[in-house]
């Protein structure tokens, strides 16, 4: 009996780490997108395409096998994870793990209006990133764009990426 309740267990907690494993996959699938379908400032598109994680997320290592395999547009992309502000000096893609949620203004203070798209891992009432992941009505995992946001940090949106948010935050 114990060895089919012990099989059980491991079973779901195999099932579990999968399904957490399989969400941030579509995460960086999303995140891959971004950098097909948003447009920085000229002056920015030369070097490596830089995402920096900011805090602690599973989404780092699925980005780093992202990044081995794809490339934006002709650039190669680099990911690197930092765990503190101070650590940050330039990225195209800053993405904000959930324990970084609550330093939010802080973040945002630090990017000013650099052309940085500033990608939350979940959204808050405080948070006014350019995208916030979200949950969509069905449950899946979705995003919602701020284009007052995108705006002041210089960006373009494609109306294709657009049509595929959630909300579109005023």
């Amino acid at each position: 009996m114990k060895r089919i309740v012990l099989l059980y267990v491991l079973i779901l907690l195999t099932v579990t780490a999968y399904s957490q494993t399989q969400n941030y996959q579509t995460h960086t699938l999303f995140m891959y997108s971004f950098t097909r379908f948003i447009q920085w400032p000229p002056e920015e598109s030369q070097g490596d395409f830089e995402i920096v994680v900011l805090g602690e997320s599973p989404i780092l290592s699925e980005l780093k096998v992202m990044a081995e395999r794809k490339k934006a547009g002709s650039r190669v992309i680099h990911v690197s994870k930092i765990s503190s502000l101070a650590e940050y000096k330039k990225s195209h893609i800053l993405y904000m793990g959930t324990d970084w949620t609550s330093k939010f203004p802080e973040v945002a203070a630090k990017l000013g209006e650099d052309p940085v798209l500033l990608v939350t891992e979940q959204a808050a009432p405080a948070n006014k990133g350019c995208i916030n992941f979200v949950n969509n009505k069905e449950g899946k995992l979705s995003f919602e764009l701020n284009k007052p946001s995108i705006d002041k940090h210089k960006l373009k949106v494609s109306a294709e990426l657009s049509r595929l948010a959630v909300t579109n935050l005023n």
